[in-house]
């Protein structure tokens, strides 16, 4: 495949990427209408444009697979595809990995490494809780490994879920381990799934964008309606543990202001609040670091963290 990480001014390519945005516009020159794209794939994404709308040009709009042929010219200082031929791909064609932003570490792997902590699980009804999620729900368990953590900020691409999962109940777990107090098996419990709701506040790849459900009620309600009708389903299931594990999910960002319907109220939910708050936060200032291309030791502003941000070597 031509990733477009790999294009070269003047290269001709025949190739098939995810057309991330499409735009219908008019030439201020001579008048005529032409296409202006934005072609993705997991190595970036791509301008490109259609000046020529002719019968080469088959109907596609933005988020469908394209099979594109054209050439790779250098404007402003920028690599740009000119298109001459589309169509639109056929399903089977394409995986739809290769054109998504993606996790540096395999899936597979993970999720065995989180299927491990959740052996690790003494309580016998947080582990049959557990498994039933992500043991015996094969619905969930494709949902839950390919879905992101976000739309954007942190861990938004595919397998971006999982990642902040693990690391959230490895962080989780090393905080029961120097503080005694903390209910271990709650805690990670709680860790593992304290995002699930996110498999149906936001859409699976290409869209990655806010459900409807996810508009109207969020991640953190959605996650513990998802718990509370599944551990009614569990024999023997108390209720105050039911109840703990509830509050960990409303609680697990820490404030009001930050969306939590509750405060933390118990030492599980304090540290859980803390390990999600560490995660998501390291991830984006390493992902910051990542896109950065200035070669400057000091970044720009940045959102999150209300300040310019350094590189360190």
């Amino acid at each position: 495949m031509n990733y477009i990480e790999t294009l070269y001014d003047g290269e001709n390519i025949t190739e098939t990427y995810f057309c991330k945005e499409k735009i219908v516009a008019t030439s201020s020159k001579n008048g005529k209408t032409y296409y202006s794209l934005k072609l993705q794939d997991k190595t970036g994404v791509i301008d490109g444009k259609i000046w020529e709308l002719s019968n080469a040009i088959e109907h596609f709009e933005s988020l469908d697979f394209i099979k594109i042929t054209g050439q790779v010219i250098s404007f402003n200082n920028s690599l740009q595809l000119n298109i001459r031929q589309v169509r639109r791909a056929q399903e089977g064609t394409y995986d739809v990995a290769d054109y998504m932003p993606v996790s540096p570490f395999k899936i597979d792997d993970m999720y065995s490494e989180l299927l491990g902590i959740i052996d690790s699980v003494k309580n016998q009804h947080l582990k049959a809780l557990l498994d039933s999620f992500f043991r015996n729900d094969t619905d969930f368990i494709k949902a839950f490994k390919k879905n992101s953590a976000a739309k954007s900020m942190h861990h938004a691409f595919m397998g971006g879920l999982l990642q902040h999962t693990l690391s959230v109940a490895k962080l989780s777990d090393n905080m029961a381990t120097l503080y005694p107090i903390i209910n271990r098996d709650l805690l990670v419990t709680a860790a593992i799934f304290h995002d699930i709701g996110k498999v149906k506040e936001i859409s699976a790849f290409p869209e990655n964008d806010y459900t409807d459900e996810g508009n109207l009620l969020g991640h953190i309600v959605i996650g513990a309606m998802m718990i509370k009708e599944r551990a009614s389903e569990i024999e023997g299931m108390p209720d105050e543990l039911t109840t703990k594990l509830v509050h960990c999910i409303l609680a697990h960002h820490g404030k009001l202001e930050f969306g939590s319907p509750e405060k933390p109220k118990i030492i599980e939910a304090v540290a859980l609040s803390f390990a999600d708050d560490a995660d998501a936060k390291l991830e984006a200032f390493s992902e910051a670091i990542a896109e950065d291309q200035s070669g400057n030791k000091w970044m720009q502003y940045n959102k999150m963290f209300e300040s310019p941000i350094r590189k360190t070597e």
